[in-house]
């Protein structure tokens, strides 16, 4: 399911106490579990603002991917169809997708697995299951922010 239902901005305030609207960071959680895509959502958007678009497949993922403007991508590694590795390499030949920072979930985190990651050339992996207190930091620390 793709949700992109909330497309609002955020407002921050200046220095002189004067609302700012500026554009939420965006994500895209491509899980092909219901649980998981409502969990991170509730996670990154209720707790520290992020704008969660999901999709429930990596074909779907690669389709919001393609006409979104997105910040970054949380990632399942093993679902069924397109594996979160498959779609990851898709991202990367594609030019407009080619330099979004991409964190993989996974459930599985064997040392084999470590070398195809380097491949994908992605940021980082995020262990299933998640503390959803914990996801927007631990996404946040992948990608180079602080909160």
């Amino acid at each position: 399911m793709i949700d992109s239902s909330d497309l609002s901005a955020q407002s921050d305030y200046s220095a002189s106490g004067v609302a700012a609207t500026a554009p939420r960071r965006r994500v895209l959680v491509i899980d092909d579990s219901a649980l998981v895509r409502e969990a991170a959502k509730l996670a990154l958007d209720t707790f520290d603002g992020w704008q969660v678009l999901t999709a429930a497949s990596g074909e779907e993922g690669l389709a919001l991917a393609a006409t979104e403007q997105l910040d970054a991508i949380l990632l399942d590694l093993v679902m069924p169809g397109m594996d979160g590795i498959a779609v990851a390499e898709h991202l990367r030949a594609i030019p407009s997708t080619r330099s979004l920072p991409i964190v993989l979930l996974t459930a599985t985190d064997q040392a084999e697995d470590h070398e195809r990651f380097q491949r994908a050339q992605v940021v980082g992996v995020i262990a299933k299951p998640f503390d959803i207190a914990h996801l927007s930091h631990q996404l946040a620390e992948l990608l180079g922010r602080s909160l």
